[in-house]
């Protein structure tokens, strides 16, 4: 999960969809307007949970990387019995 992929998803979306991207900001601006508190308290509990998604996802990454690269060297030693 890379940031500049999922921007640059967000960037197509808004693109294709100018309507919805208009009617999703107008939302946002009235919100931050009538519970700005509550918006933003929102806002950093998603953030956190992004960044905590992002972690996740990273350390799995590594982990299936290690057991890729360990799997041919249990195939050769079946292979030499």
């Amino acid at each position: 999960m890379d940031f500049s992929r999922m921007a640059g998803s967000i960037v197509s979306f808004v693109q294709n969809n100018p309507i919805i991207a208009i009617v999703i900001k107008l939302g946002l601006l009235f919100f931050v307007y009538r519970k700005p508190k509550l918006f933003f308290s929102l806002l950093c509990l998603g953030l956190l949970l992004v960044g905590l998604i992002y972690l996740i996802m990273n350390l799995a990454g590594s982990g299936s990387e290690k057991k890729k690269a360990l799997m041919p060297q249990e195939e050769q030693s079946d292979t030499d019995r």
